[in-house]
């Protein structure tokens, strides 16, 4: 690794701006972001087909995407989010690629970073402390309804345990008892607040404005009304200022924010998005999951409220995906099977498709696997080539930069064709079901959007309460383009089931809870965390 000074001369970044973490790591400050040629740079927006089991490599694509875009000239700087201890714990493992496309230093990324994520974790819980205290110490003046209150807990771990609990139990001095929960951090609207937040003025608005809860008399209670804001944004002193670090060719890689986008809008802060564009010419950032989920919502929403308009877009697909989603099991995904990767390859269809809707024409970029034939990749080669789609082979895992130098060039050409191609696939000033039935018809494929009683009513009280407006940022299995995550494939001929809303005043959006999807996941039966281990030296291993 390069000292990061080093780094951020690339970007003519001074020493003296920086706010070192050690040798390997710095924070920039905001002063740096420059609105007035934001608009004149390249900003690339990756993201993938259906998740499986057998892994897709968004992360280690962008950061291969972006060593081959500088291999060949272009100054390019990736941005992307930053791991959440849950899946870094439990199944999913890091987010900081892997192979020969990592941004480093991966331990320190993976496991706590420069304490962001604790910082979201502190001011969430911070208003939740200040939520409870003013139901046992200030007689409740705001004649707050202890039934009706919505802001939980949140801790940045699996912990299934945690979804439903009580609170304020052992008698009169203990607090007042009600019942509550934990949601992962990630899934915290603080997150989802410094993900769309300009500055830390406006953080503070935004937090003021989260909606705690409801009286007795159905008003709604927020932050602002227990003067909590100040206090919970000095939390956020450093967290809002993006972390510089560095990809393993020594390119610039900037990390910031981390909501997952299958309960939130899954993308790194505008903040961060925009200090890349003001630093270099291209930015290759990344959402999360698939193109219904992060790619929408960094589309609809981010890019809408960020006023940011992305010129190119890559797809990831792996042969192992399109074999899975063509019915191959997990344990034969290795084995040559064409006939399988032709059946799969809807899937991947409809991920393009849901690209157009947004004006935007996407490369696909094969993410390659040591045990990929050479008959499996010319099936989607091939079958890309008569759709009239760019198609690359991507190998950056093994090769770095070198292994992507077509997809760059193929990126690099749709970037410079295209300034202001990209068009939103909805206003914020439609109604709450119009946004929704847009979304489920059109990226998910559904025939219609059915909701519970419950949601119906919420949404009246939306259309009250003024927050109708707001778009929203649907929760959703990632498994499936469906909210049933056993439907692989391209499904059709189904219902999405809305049951319930939350809403996210503060961040600006409202949440759908489609399906059985859930804010706190729980470990799997044989966690990561099992196989990771430190020496004496502080050596770590089982970390990827």
């Amino acid at each position: 690794m390069r000292p990061i000074g080093e780094i951020a001369a690339k970007l003519g970044v001074a020493a003296d701006d920086l706010h070192m973490y050690g040798k390997y790591i710095a924070k920039l400050p905001l002063k740096l972001i420059d609105e007035g040629v934001i608009r004149k740079k390249k900003l690339v927006l990756v993201t993938a087909i259906t998740p499986t089991p057998a892994g897709e490599g968004k992360t280690t694509t962008s950061i291969g995407l972006t060593e081959g875009l500088n291999r060949i000239g272009v100054k390019t700087t990736v941005v992307i989010r930053e791991p959440s201890l849950g899946p870094v714990f439990g199944i999913k493992g890091g987010a900081a690629g892997g192979g020969y496309s990592q941004v480093l230093p991966m331990e320190d990324i993976n496991l706590h970073f420069t304490g962001d994520l604790a910082a979201v974790e502190k001011a969430h819980n911070l208003l939740s402390a200040l939520v409870d205290n003013h139901l046992q110490s200030k007689n409740n003046v705001l004649n707050l309804d202890p039934r009706k209150i919505v802001w939980k807990r949140v801790i940045d771990m699996n912990e299934r345990a945690l979804r439903d609990i009580i609170i304020g139990m052992g008698g009169p001095k203990q607090g007042v008892p009600r019942q509550t929960g934990f949601d992962i951090t990630a899934a915290s609207e603080i997150m989802a607040a410094l993900c769309l937040a300009r500055d830390l003025e406006d953080l503070k608005g935004k937090f003021g404005n989260i909606l705690v809860g409801f009286t007795y008399d159905d008003e709604p209670v927020y932050a602002r009304d227990f003067k909590a804001q100040g206090a919970m944004a000095a939390l956020m002193k450093y967290a809002i200022m993006p972390n510089l670090v560095q990809t393993i060719e020594g390119n610039p890689a900037i990390i910031h924010g981390g909501p997952f986008a299958n309960i939130a809008q899954g993308t790194n802060t505008l903040i961060a998005t925009k200090m890349g564009l003001s630093l270099s010419d291209y930015v290759v950032t990344e959402a999360g999951f698939a193109s219904e989920l992060g790619a929408e919502k960094f589309l609809n929403i981010k890019c809408q409220y960020g006023r940011l308009n992305p010129n190119a877009s890559v797809v990831v697909a792996t042969i192992r995906a399109l074999k899975y989603h063509g019915g191959v099991k997990l344990a034969d995904l290795a084995h040559d099977n064409p006939e399988a990767v032709e059946k799969g390859i809807v899937n991947l269809d409809k991920h393009i498709e849901n690209m157009k809707y947004f004006n935007l024409n996407p490369v696909v970029a094969i993410n390659k696997f040591a045990s990929d034939s050479a008959a499996e990749v010319e099936v989607v080669r091939s079958h890309c080539q008569q759709l009239g789609v760019k198609v690359a082979l991507c190998e950056g895992w093994a090769k770095g930069g070198e292994g992507a130098i077509e997809l760059a060039e193929m990126v690099r050409d749709a970037a410079e064709s295209c300034d202001t191609c990209f068009r939103p696939l909805y206003d914020f000033s439609w109604g709450i079901e119009k946004k929704l039935d847009t979304i489920a018809t059109k990226l998910y494929g559904a025939d219609h959007v059915e909701y519970t009683v419950k949601a119906k009513t919420q949404i009246k009280l939306f259309e009250k309460l003024g927050l109708d407006k707001l778009p929203v940022c649907v929760a959703k299995t990632q498994k499936s383009l469906s909210d049933d995550q056993y439907k692989l494939g391209r499904p059709k001929d189904f219902t999405v089931k809305i049951r319930e809303f939350e809403i996210a005043a503060g961040a600006g959006f409202l949440i759908p809870i489609a399906g059985t999807i859930m804010r706190m996941p729980g470990l799997p039966s044989l966690p990561s965390a099992e196989n990771i281990d430190i020496d004496n030296e502080g050596n770590i291993s089982g970390l990827f």
